[in-house]
């Protein structure tokens, strides 16, 4: 999908071993759209060649060498900067890094950094005594407070050999990073958002357990969508979320009954609003943002759980030929949850398309929801597939949105963009 289709990315390099991590960054880059131009400081190009940044991101690099004033090119530091809609300095080192917060620009890289008005990420990486330093990190202080956001960095082993923190943050990280910059909007923008994913897992005895084959794709597409736009994502998952944002707060859980508490217990945290934040670039005031908060019940939640759960392993001896499993009817967390002062957005899985658009408006009374999202299973699109069709039933409206075969990212984007025309402050 072109994701950043349109976006021009200003990618800014410097006399780091971690420069190669930069490569597979711009491949990421590109590979969603966007427009990639890259400056180099002198530095940077004993670890790399400007050769190797031209063939990746498919323009002429910028350095101290080849400024250029002409009316017919971008190529100086005020007009790349114009061109931008985002610059990254990955790496940034410590050198660079106490640099910036003191307004040295002695070469291009910062020239352009001290012009540069919009939001800036600043992804560092050096030694860990030099992370540390304190002179380092009241620079990281300060250029916070500046429009630089920051990509903290990572413990492991660093090219020194010594195992400690200063290793550039992940690609994956500094691209969803990247995609909040360029895609949030004003309606998502510090929304507080809760969402529950997968299937969730009912105990039998400590090693069997019902549930369903729900992969948790949708929600977690849907929390990575909801990052995008700018929103505060909490997911509340009995899936795997290795591959959506790191900044996302993400809480583990298996029953139904677990989901419900901690999907509770976020919502009610998610009505107290956020703070905004401090920065030097304006003169608000910091104060309480209070948006009408989003829950999105995206999880399989079983319809029937065991009513007599055993510790332990139950012996197949015991059990006998025939196993006669007691069952009770689970928590219906959508049913469940306090939908005062927030807006409840269901799923709905169903296999007989006959009846499937009556069993979702019938959804949206029974359970008392604002939305519902109609997933209709087929061969093509069940549970585990990367596409998915989704139509949108409200509370307001006569009429239906549909989506059909796509990315399940593009699929949740889309919805976001119909929810914030349909329930606008």
């Amino acid at each position: 999908m072109n994701l950043l289709e349109n976006k021009n990315i200003l990618v800014a390099v410097t006399g780091s071993i971690a420069v190669y991590k930069t490569l597979e960054l711009i491949r990421l880059y590109k590979k969603a759209g966007a427009n990639v131009k890259v400056i180099m400081t002198s530095s940077s190009k004993k670890f790399i060649s400007p050769l190797t940044f031209e063939t990746i991101s498919q323009n002429t690099i910028l350095d101290d060498t080849n400024e250029d004033w002409s009316t017919d090119t971008i190529n100086n530091h005020i007009a790349i900067g114009k061109w931008a809609n985002l610059f990254v300095l990955a790496p940034a080192t410590a050198n660079t890094i106490n640099k910036l917060s003191n307004g040295i620009a002695d070469n291009i890289l910062l020239q352009v950094a001290l012009a540069y008005p919009g939001i800036k990420l600043l992804c560092p990486a050096a030694n860990t005594n030099m992370m540390h330093n304190p002179l380092t990190k009241a620079s990281l202080k300060m250029l916070k407070l500046c429009n630089f956001k920051m990509i903290d960095t990572t413990t492991k082993e660093l090219a020194c050999k010594d195992i400690g923190d200063g290793a550039m943050a992940d690609v994956e990280n500094i691209f969803h990073t990247s995609c909040q910059e360029l895609l949030q909007d004003k309606y998502w923008k510090d929304r507080k958002v809760v969402l529950n994913g997968g299937g969730t897992i009912e105990k039998i005895d400590d090693i069997r357990y019902l549930s369903n084959f729900s992969s948790g794709k949708m929600a977690n597409s849907l929390a990575t969508a909801l990052y995008y736009k700018g929103a505060d994502v909490c997911l509340v998952t009995t899936k795997h979320t290795d591959n959506i944002p790191s900044e996302i707060h993400t809480i583990k859980v298996q029953s139904a009954t677990e989901m419900l508490d901690f999907v509770n217990d976020a919502i009610s945290i998610a009505k107290k609003g956020k703070l905004s934040s401090a920065t030097l670039m304006d003169n608000s005031n910091i104060e309480l943002i209070r948006k009408t908060p989003f829950f999105f019940g995206v999880a399989a939640v079983s319809d029937y759980t065991p009513k007599f759960p055993q510790n332990g392993k139950i012996k197949k001896d015991d059990i006998g030929d025939n196993w006669e499993l007691s069952l009770k009817k689970n928590t219906d967390i959508l049913s469940s949850i306090k939908k005062d002062e927030i807006i409840t957005i269901g799923f709905k899985a169903e296999m007989d398309k006959s009846k499937a658009k009556e069993n979702a408006q019938n959804m949206l009374v029974s359970k008392n929801i604002d939305a519902v999202c109609l997933n209709i299973l087929d061969d093509k699109n069940n549970f585990g597939s990367d596409k998915n069709s989704i139509e949108l039933f409200t509370q307001n409206s006569t009429k239906t949105n549909s989506w059909n075969n796509l990315d399940k990212l593009t699929l949740s984007l889309n919805i976001l963009n119909q929810l914030a025309q349909e329930f606008h402050d």
